[in-house]
Formats: C-alpha cells, structure tokens, sequence
C-alpha cells in the first residue's frame, strides 16, 4: 500500500471505481457509503488515517470522501440522489490507467481516457470464485480493520437513525404523565390546544442539505441522511431550526424532509427547485423551514 494520505487516497479512488464497475456487472447497486466501506476494506487506513475525528469518523474516510469530487469532474463518477454511479469513462479508465501513479496522474491533469479503450468485460465465473477468498486478507490488519468497521458501521446507523429518530415534541407532550391532581385540568388544556397544534402535520426529520455540510461536520455535502446537517423542531412556533458557525461566503443548499432526497424544497419553496442561496459575512447564522408554507428564513 502507498504511504502517503495523498497516494492512499488516490488507490481507494481508483478502488471505488472497481467497486462500482462490480457492481455493473453483478447488477446490484451500493449507495455511497457502501462503496466507501468497500474500498477503505480493500485498500485499509493507516493508523495515523484510522485516527478518529470529531463525530467518529475515521480521518482518512473524511479525505477520501472529500477527493470523490475528482472522480465528478473527470466524468467518471455521478452522484445522484439515489446513490453512485459510474460512467462508461469511469470504467475504462480502469483499464486505460491500470497503475495508481498513472491513474492519480491522469485523474490530476484531466486527461481524458483514450478513445480505443475498451469498456472492462465481466470476468469468468470460474474467475469471481476463484478470487473470491482474497477479499478475507484485511481481516488480518487489525487498526485499519477497525476503522473499516467503524465506516460500515456509520453507513448501517446512518438507515438506521431513520426509525430510531426523536419523535416530534408535540407528541412527546401528549404523552407525558400527569400527575393524578392535575390530570382534569391538563387533559381539558390539551383538548383545546389540539387543533392548534395538530392542524398541520410535521415530517420525521428535516436537513439542510447543500454545500456546506462538512462544516457542519458531516462526512460529505449534499447529504440530507446525516444527523450534522438536522434541524430541530421548536414545539412553540412549529419551526425547524438549526443555527452554526459558517466562515464569510456564499453557498447554496435545499431543505430535505426524512433524511433523504424524495421530498426536497428550494428557493421559493418549491418542491425539488432551484438552490436555495445563502451569502454570509461570517459568524453565526440561524436556518428556519415552516413546513406549513415552506418559507425559509435566515438570519
């Protein structure tokens, strides 16, 4: 294995390219963490890159995740809201720089994957067994198979947290015990309280997804399934909120309901619209999504 981060990197993004060109021939699919869970497996952490960030994630899962931008601007990978795939570019450029040295430095310079190479064939079945039991090698490299661990583990908890997610305040209240001299009294507070607060209902999870969720400290931007980039509902004015630090730019970004892609708002509250745009001057910023009209305010 390379030494350096940057090399390590620079095999695992070719090894990502492999996972998915597997995954075109099996003609099963992987989403994103899947497929990085797969090539740090393959292509395992140092200790120095198994070192654990703020969050649990692995350092040298962050600076993989960060450089999959590359594979995106090459052409060779595109990144969708149901998950990775790879293009017939990416493929052949599997085969067109078959080293890591000439496959980081084409990815580097841009060079475009010669026109008379071949899309890879699947191999043999007698072949897939055959290499079948090399894949138990990293088993044995006991630091980088914890942090490989620990990455398709944060995958796993990632569908996980969708079922296992606070249940909104409001019911929360409802639910809560009386105690028994009160219990009249609350019963006929939250009798009349009920239409106001039940009039419209709120989603399992709102995210504010866009280009500045590693900020946030999340693994990867534009990625509404993870808990840096949630927003909290406040049972009083029924906003979602979510306030944090943003060095002075602009960026852009959407607000996503559940965890995922299939309900999406941007500017204008408009389902699966345009960007939202947010130019700061720096310092704290606080997001607010009314589900009722799907306004956002920022300040």
């Amino acid at each position: 294995m390379a030494k350096s981060i940057a090399d390590n990197t620079d095999v695992r993004l070719k090894t990502v390219l492999h996972v998915l060109t597997e995954g075109v021939w099996s003609g099963g699919s992987l989403n994103a963490g899947e497929v990085l869970a797969e090539a740090t497996a393959r292509v395992p952490f140092s200790d120095h890159e198994a070192t654990l960030l703020s969050g649990g994630i692995p350092r040298g899962h962050k600076t993989l995740t960060s450089a999959t931008a590359k594979l995106v601007k090459a052409g060779w990978l595109v990144k969708g809201r149901s998950g990775w795939t790879i293009t017939e570019d990416g493929m052949r450029a599997t085969v067109a720089f078959p080293d890591a040295d000439s496959f980081a430095a084409a990815l580097d310079a841009g060079t475009p994957v010669p026109a008379d190479v071949a899309i890879p064939p699947a191999p043999a079945p007698a072949a897939a067994v055959k290499a079948a039991p090399a894949k138990k090698a990293p088993a044995k490299r006991t630091p980088a198979k914890k942090a490989a661990d620990a990455v398709g583990k944060a995958a796993k908890a990632i569908e996980d947290a969708i079922e296992d997610a606070v249940e909104p305040v409001v019911k929360a209240v409802r639910s809560r015990k009386t105690a028994p001299k009160t219990a009249a009294k609350a019963a006929t507070k939250a009798t009349a309280e009920a239409p106001a607060v039940e009039s419209f209902p709120q989603p399992e999870a709102v995210a504010v997804a866009g280009d500045f969720n590693t900020i946030l400290g999340a693994p990867e931007n534009w990625a509404p399934q993870y808990d840096e980039a949630q927003l909290t509902l406040d049972a009083l004015d029924q906003l979602w909120k979510i306030s944090t630090d943003l060095p002075a730019g602009s960026y852009t970004f959407k607000i996503a309901l559940n965890r995922s892609w299939d309900e999406n708002y941007g500017a204008f509250g408009t389902f699966d619209g345009p960007n939202h745009e947010l130019h700061h001057d720096g310092g704290t910023v606080t997001i607010r999504y009314d589900h009722r009209t799907r306004d956002i305010t920022i300040n």
